[in-house]
């Protein structure tokens, strides 16, 4: 292909897009991009419309945002050395582009001036929405600033969008950079079986150990790190690895402190020139708490409803291990916390998360998921074939390029699916790839994306095609067996299913309002919702059901695993506030000096936040690429996962109320939320959805905390 990366196909041709083709394919985008920005830009005064301004100007970046969108996606998915660098070549040049449309005069001349026309003037419903969003996004990233102001604009946006893919490189390259041997299997006492099988299955992709003499590598990666520090019954090796989790962008070679400093300053000086007091007010005019301040109160107020069952948590903790220990109550060290907590956790209920593995192996999860799906919201899931297509593959297969083409679909690594999704009257309405195990080559985490916008069909045109993607780092497959996940690991997949629906339900005719492109503060809410699902017993047995016999959940095991549901619950959520407190406090209050210790002014912000432990933790903001992996990503906007969880916590006791599986709540929640987008105030679609507002309490009362 001559232009890889500008493909119009709809089912990507992973194979062909090498690191060489960035540099032409995307300056070529660029180069279409200014080209069509330009047209745009000639139209008569005199007979503008809604199409031709507000519609047209979407469009003029869209095959640039596509072609961008793959470039990024590899990076997230497939990173290495070449990929790397042609994506940092060209980073400057397409966030420089993107950051001269608002602070473009002509364009917002053109904008200005239709807004002031009688047809703009009597616009109702999502088009007058569409240009007040649009106008209004426009002014917050400069439109009207002095032409001195908005070339330095111009030079911070390009600044952050350097340092924070270096920041979140960093991350990725210290994360690979350690691991830890082990010969001897008595040390891995107390570890479930289920993370020996992974670490020596580890060992041997490195060549390490035999078979009568195995070895066993643990890493960084969530799947091998989290049972390490609740499980390993050896504290030196927890201590260990927990230390080298903390230096996580942290390292002498992969030192994010200096980023941070940047990362902050450049952000503070980007809201005072666009006449904000700090970041927090910036970003947060188009959210639905509007203002730091209103943020910060929230986070506060949650705060101080749940200290005292959090302080009453941590010492019962200390208690617990002083009696099993006996000796008297004391601060724990950083490793010791989870380790005790689950025992504590087991004591108290007799439950031991691992006892589930066997109900959940990765591809039940998914087919019963996808069942709820069709029964709750009215949506048919179905796989495609796929296929790896590589430089060893002879012959190269034939493989399918549009949604009805024969043949199967191509994937960027053999683990990943691909499914489509059609409605009650069996239309196409989107694709999906999916991409659930951990490699070096993929960032950490869980997330959900899109490679394409789709669109209702409307003037006679076909349906445009939804292409999204849900990726996540779980319990990889061992021994022949199936990937058999944590109730926390289904939960994620729950909730990043939430975001695909989200997306592929979206059907509103305008992309800008279109899909997961909410109010930050709201776009949470269709993806907690769903981990609600994986709680209830109608629910879960759609999906839990043991990997070789085929059976439920036991009653025994259900009882114990909602008992234990609120297990630390205050400790909990005390850490969430504590990433939400932190982030509005760095981007509202940013420090004056550079030279101030990040770890010492992380503690004082978070007095009151933070168990007390014998040895202080490093930040975590080395290593938050919520915050610092994105020119603006979640930063001043941590506080969402909260405040979208209120909502959640109570938009689902209509579905208690009314039914879990009842498919009159879900073609609700599908209409009056999942596909509605930003075609309006997302407090009116909660009122749409639930007849009423929010009720704050009802997440402290499923916390068991009200």
């Amino acid at each position: 292909m001559t232009h890889p990366f500008l493909t119009s196909d709809f089912h990507i041709r992973w194979s062909t897009l090498k690191a060489d083709a960035i540099h032409s394919d995307i300056s070529s985008a660029l180069e279409q991009a200014t080209a069509a920005i330009d047209s745009f830009l000639t139209q008569d005064r005199g007979r503008m419309t809604f199409e031709s301004v507000v519609l047209d100007l979407d469009e003029t970046t869209r095959p640039l945002n596509e072609a961008w969108g793959l470039v990024n996606h590899l990076d997230a998915l497939c990173n290495n050395p070449a990929l790397r660098e042609a994506q940092n070549a060209m980073l400057p040049a397409v966030s420089a582009f993107f950051a001269k449309i608002p602070l473009n005069p002509h364009i917002w001349d053109l904008l200005l001036t239709y807004s002031k026309t009688d047809e703009a003037k009597a616009l109702t419903g999502i088009r007058r929405r569409a240009l007040d969003e649009t106008m209004e996004s426009f002014r917050q990233h400069g439109a009207e600033l002095h032409p001195d102001k908005k070339s330095r604009l111009e030079q911070i946006e390009s600044e952050l969008s350097k340092i924070t893919q270096k920041y979140s490189e960093n991350v990725l390259d210290s994360t690979n950079a350690w691991d830890l041997i082990i010969d001897d299997p008595s040390r891995l006492k107390g570890l479930p079986q289920s993370a020996i099988d992974a670490a020596r299955q580890e060992a041997e992709a490195k060549n390490l150990g035999t078979p009568e003499a195995p070895h066993f590598r643990f890493t960084l990666k969530a799947p091998s790190l989290i049972p390490v520090l609740e499980y390993l019954e050896d504290e030196d090796i927890r201590q260990q690895v927990w230390q080298a989790s903390t230096r996580i962008g942290n390292s002498e070679t992969h030192d994010n402190t200096p980023l941070v400093w940047q990362i902050l300053a450049l952000r503070h000086e980007k809201a005072h020139l666009l006449g904000q007091e700090h970041f927090a007010d910036q970003v947060l005019q188009q959210r639905m708490a509007r203002t730091g301040r209103a943020a910060l109160k929230f986070i506060d107020d949650l705060h101080e409803r749940i200290r005292p069952a959090f302080e009453k948590e941590t010492i019962q903790l200390q208690e617990f291990r002083a009696d099993a220990q006996h000796r008297a109550p004391d601060l724990f060290e950083p490793w010791q916390v989870a380790f005790w907590a689950e025992k504590q956790r087991r004591a108290e209920y007799d439950f031991d998360p691992e006892e589930l593995r066997p109900w959940f192996p990765l591809d039940q999860v998914l087919a019963g998921m996808f069942h709820l799906a069709e029964r709750v919201f009215n949506l048919s899931i179905t796989p495609r074939d796929t296929v790896l297509i590589s430089p060893e593959t002879d012959p190269l297969p034939s493989v399918s390029t549009r949604p009805n083409d024969e043949g199967p679909v191509e994937v960027w690594h053999p683990s990943v699916k691909f499914y489509e999704v059609r409605n009650e009257k069996g239309t196409h309405i989107g694709s999906f790839y999916a991409d659930w195990h951990p490699r070096d080559s993929k960032r950490g985490g869980a997330w959900m994306n899109y490679l394409k916008m789709g669109l209702p069909p409307a003037n006679g045109e076909d349906r445009r095609l939804h292409l999204g993607l849900i990726c996540g780092n779980m319990t990889p497959p061992l021994d022949g067996k199936p990937a058999l996940l944590t109730h926390d690991e289904v939960c994620t997949v729950f909730h990043e299913f939430g975001h695909l629906l989200h997306q592929l339900c979206g059907n509103v005719e305008i992309p800008s309002l279109n899909g997961v492109s909410v109010y930050w503060d709201f776009v949470e809410l269709p993806s907690q919702i769903m981990e609600n699902f994986c709680w209830e017993r109608e629910s879960l047995d759609l999906f839990a059901r043991h990997f070789e016999s085929g059976d439920p959940v036991p009653s025994r095991l259900f009882k114990k695993l909602i008992a234990a549901r609120n297990f630390r619950s205050a400790s909990a959520m005390m850490r969430q506030l504590a990433f939400g407190k932190l982030d509005l406090e760095l981007h509202m209050n940013p420090p004056s000096e550079a030279s101030q210790d990040l770890d010492a002014l992380s503690r004082r912000l978070l007095t009151g936040y933070l168990m007390p432990l014998k040895t202080e933790p490093p930040t975590l903001l080395r290593r938050f690429g919520h915050l610092f992996s994105n020119p603006v990503g979640y930063a001043a906007g941590y506080y969402s996962y909260k405040w979208a969880e209120v909502l959640d916590a109570d938009a689902f006791t209509r579905f208690q109320k009314e039914g879990i599986l009842n498919p009159q709540v879900g073609r609700d929640f599908r209409d009056k939320i999942l596909s509605r987008g930003n075609s309006e105030d997302p407090a009116q679609l909660f009122r749409d959805f639930m007849g009423r507002d929010p009720e704050p309490l009802a997440l402290l009362i499923r916390s068991g905390l009200a």
